[in-house]
């Protein structure tokens, strides 16, 4: 009785997803208004249907409006998603499972998910690929899961990843924008 109590309470996975990350759309775009200029990504949901409705779900929620790009390593990736624009970090939902073996190689200018030791602990962080970054793909072992590319706007995200960086407490890495990076808002084109 109190396993069929749980189990009508516990979200299914068969729920309908929410209509404003445009479920039924295998190429979502996204736009992001940053402090350098303007991204435009196209997703792909054809390879990473979880990774994409998690993180469009971050995206119609406003999660990542006026939040800061915390990490650049030049040569290796631009990291966002998960610090306001006081550097407080942004609450997460639940870890995602990792779809790194999707075929979607971490090349120039694709997008992925960050995550941690854990290959099924990402939340709301991603990354850009500023290089070729074949340590990040799927091996002998868990890769990071790339779910898009950049359509416009490769310019601005070299000009990101090539900006100063020192050590931040609030972050506790060298790693973080000296002038604050900032991703101003994120939008889901209409289809």
């Amino acid at each position: 009785m109190w396993f069929l109590i749980a189990l009508l309470l516990t979200p299914c996975a068969w729920a309908e997803p929410d209509p404003r990350i445009q479920p039924d759309n295998l190429f979502p775009v996204v736009e992001m208004d940053t402090s350098l200029g303007q991204i435009v990504v196209e997703l792909d949901r054809s390879r990473a249907r979880r990774t994409i409705d998690n993180f469009l779900t971050y995206v119609v929620n406003g999660h990542y409006d006026d939040s800061l790009f915390h990490r650049v390593v030049p040569g290796f990736v631009v990291q966002g998603g998960g610090f306001g624009n006081g550097y407080e970090p942004l609450p997460s939902g639940e870890p995602i499972i990792n779809e790194s073996g999707n075929g979607l190689r971490n090349q120039v200018g694709t997008i992925a998910m960050a995550r941690g030791r854990d290959p099924h602990s990402a939340t709301d962080q991603f990354y850009f690929n500023l290089n070729d970054n074949e340590s990040l793909d799927p091996g002998r072992r868990w890769g990071y899961a790339v779910f898009g590319e950049i359509t416009e706007g490769l310019a601005v995200l070299e000009q990101m990843g090539a900006v100063a960086t020192d050590w931040h407490d609030a972050v506790g890495a060298e790693t973080v924008p000296i002038a604050p990076l900032r991703l101003i808002s994120v939008r889901l084109r209409p289809e």
